[in-house]
């Protein structure tokens, strides 16, 4: 029986390169500081509401000091997203 012929497979080439563009990243240095200050005024405004018994940060609010203060820290998250 005769052989059947071998195929070769061409050597892989890629594709010609393109040119590289610059994709300018903006600078997003103050994303940490503000996300760490807002975590650290949410916490605070909850320690300080406690420790006083709810008569400060704002004593009118009474228990929605509560809600500032996790207020504070759920805008600390929403910072955090524009962290790269």
């Amino acid at each position: 029986m005769p052989k059947s012929r071998i195929r070769k497979k061409a050597d892989y080439t890629p594709p010609p390169a393109k040119q590289a563009t610059a994709i300018k990243l903006t600078s997003r240095s103050w994303v940490a500081p503000v996300m760490l200050a807002m975590f650290v005024i949410g916490l605070a405004w909850i320690v300080v509401f406690y420790v006083t018994d709810g008569s400060l940060p704002i004593d009118a609010l009474d228990n929605w000091n509560i809600v500032v203060g996790f207020g504070f820290i759920a805008a600390g998250f929403g910072v955090s997203t524009q962290w790269k």
